[in-house]
């Protein structure tokens, strides 16, 4: 079946880090943040279950090591591993209250996302960074809150992004048919596992990020490059 002669896209599901925002935020930004403030996240705050649930979901995946340097390790490896995800987005919480921290989007994120939800499709993230996490960066972006946009925030929770039943998952937990599904990403082995589940796909390349295009995905160079692609409403026509 042609682009032309598939059914319209009724949701959007989107990945984060290099497809609504710069790499550099979350590399430069981001993770150092939580490297310089998880000490005394664990120091200060052990007792608290949330945290005390994830420092013996690290003892039971890492026996014998020390939960900080375990967390190092993984940072140093930038490691999708859920128990890191979660304990970051605890110390991400406290950099968006105090104002320390303000994501950035790509210039047309804002604009294309507010003009496909105002026109009735389901938008969504799956990211490997928490739902926690996810919310914090959508709400506490330079152009304002932009998490009422979205219908659903999917992490780890739904399995690995290099996984086609995650995105299985994902479609039941939506309620939402494969078909009517465009999956946006910068990575090429995420795109194969959601085409593998059914859904539509399109890379997402942004030359600031170094992100090289595949040959297997449509490609887009931004948002309202999909919008045109896919036949979706742009915000200078809607």
């Amino acid at each position: 079946m042609t682009q032309a002669t598939q059914p319209p896209v009724r949701a959007v599901l989107l990945d984060i880090e290099g497809t609504t925002i710069p790499v550099s935020f979350v590399h430069a930004t981001l993770f150092p943040y939580a490297r310089k403030a998880l000490p005394a996240l664990l120091r200060n705050h052990a007792d608290d279950p949330a945290v005390k649930a994830q420092v013996e979901e690290i003892a039971r995946l890492a026996p014998g090591v020390p939960p900080l340097r375990q967390l190092e390790a993984w940072m140093d490896a930038d490691a999708k591993v859920a128990p890191l995800k979660a304990l970051q987005g605890m110390v991400w919480a406290q950099g968006y209250a105090e104002g320390a921290l303000k994501a950035t989007l790509y210039p047309d994120v804002v604009p294309v996302l507010r003009c496909w939800a105002a026109a009735g499709l389901s938008l969504a993230v799956y990211s490997s960074g928490s739902v926690a996490a996810q919310k914090l960066i959508y709400g506490h972006t330079t152009e304002g809150d932009l998490s009422s946009v979205f219908v659903g925030f999917y992490d780890l929770q739904m399995g690995g992004k290099r996984e086609a039943e995650s995105y299985r998952r994902i479609l039941d937990a939506a309620q939402w048919q494969a078909g009517d599904v465009l999956f946006l990403s910068d990575v090429v082995a995420e795109l194969d596992a959601a085409a593998q589940a059914g859904l539509r796909t399109c890379q997402i390349v942004h030359a600031q990020d170094g992100t090289q295009p595949g040959t297997t995905h449509p490609v887009a160079g931004s948002l309202a490059e999909v919008a045109q692609r896919f036949g979706l409403p742009h915000p200078e026509v809607a």
